[in-house]
């Protein structure tokens, strides 16, 4: 749906937004039906090379007890979850850079062999390195733009350079990978009409995959006080992201269960198709800790199933491939 940067602004204010999580939720529904994918979702690391003033994994946190699982681990962990029936793994960790590219390709290559999906999001890398991931099996690459104002995200993301991300982002799209990126709604300083600019932002680098999820301040980082994004603004962007790409997969996020016990199924009904159960071990899990009570979002499969079903949504059996690509 085409949509001008006025139009969207306009639906993210309205005082009445029901009608816009009908309509997200039409389009979804015409464009990927009913079916929910389950993405495996494997915290192999909260080691981080950076320090994001929102992100409980900064570097200069010191509070948190870091882990990083071994090779072995990893595949383990991802082959327990092939057993349950997932086809698409999600390996995800802070910015560590013991995982090299030999360690990750190999990583990669074994976790293949399982004939799943394997999506990797560990941040920026050389454009060596992503052709090394793409090449050795890997489908799908997730990292989040957070913000397309330059001036916030140096200030969020110090040391960091909104520019070389950027690059990053199209280098992953030019190698052929399923592209997932996305913001964070509610962080100090954004305004409406920012957020309308990163949703076509979204739009113009064509991803495959947005995740639009709040900002939930963290108590050991600088951003502590601030008062956070909310779950209605988070479904608002959402929803509008859906009419904007209308058959690419939009996770409901783990965030808006924190901010709200039906947070993912309020999701699931404004446009949303994914849900990334946590697969990681509950020690580890607990340790990962991007935004505080993260733990209290993971529910088992059984309870997710019960969930889907009560608003007659059903679990894929597929890849969950965005529809224009074949896997």
């Amino acid at each position: 749906m085409n949509l001008t940067k006025a139009e969207i602004i306009d639906l993210l204010s309205n005082k009445e937004p029901h009608k816009l999580y009908l309509k997200a939720d039409e389009v979804r529904k015409q464009n990927l039906g009913d079916e929910v994918h389950l993405r495996a979702l494997v915290e192999f690391s909260n080691i981080c090379r950076n320090n994001c003033m929102y992100c409980g994994l900064r570097k200069d946190n010191k509070h948190i007890t870091r882990y990083r699982l071994t090779k072995e681990e990893i595949i383990e962990t991802a082959k327990n979850a092939v057993d349950l029936g997932f086809k698409t793994i999600v390996l995800q960790s802070g910015e560590d850079m013991y995982f090299d590219e030999k360690v990750m390709c190999e990583i990669i290559s074994a976790i293949k062999k399982y004939d799943v999906a394997l999506t990797l999001s560990i941040g920026e890398r050389t454009y060596k390195e992503y052709k090394a991931f793409k090449d050795a099996g890997a489908d799908r690459y997730l990292m989040r733009i957070e913000t397309t104002n330059k001036d916030l995200y140096h200030k969020l993301d110090p040391n960091m350079s909104w520019d070389n991300r950027h690059k990053c982002l199209l280098q992953i799209k030019e190698l052929g990978y399923e592209l997932g990126s996305g913001i964070m709604v509610g962080l100090p300083n954004q305004t409406i009409e920012s957020i309308a600019d990163d949703l076509l932002y979204l739009r113009d680098i064509e991803v495959d995959m947005a995740g639009i999820g709040p900002f939930i301040p963290h108590p050991q980082t600088p951003l502590s006080n601030q008062s956070g994004g909310t779950l209605d603004l988070s479904l608002r962007t959402m929803a509008v992201m859906r009419l904007l790409l209308e058959d690419i997969n939009i996770p409901a996020t783990t965030a808006m269960e924190v901010l709200h016990p039906n947070g993912q199924i309020l999701a699931l009904q404004s446009g949303a198709n994914v849900i990334m159960p946590n697969l990681t071990s509950a020690t580890c899990r607990r340790l990962y800790e991007l935004y505080p009570n993260k733990e209290k979002s993971v529910q088992p499969l059984e309870v997710v199933a019960q969930k889907l079903h009560s608003i007659n949504r059903t679990i894929s059996k597929g890849y969950g491939s965005h529809k224009k690509n074949k896997l």
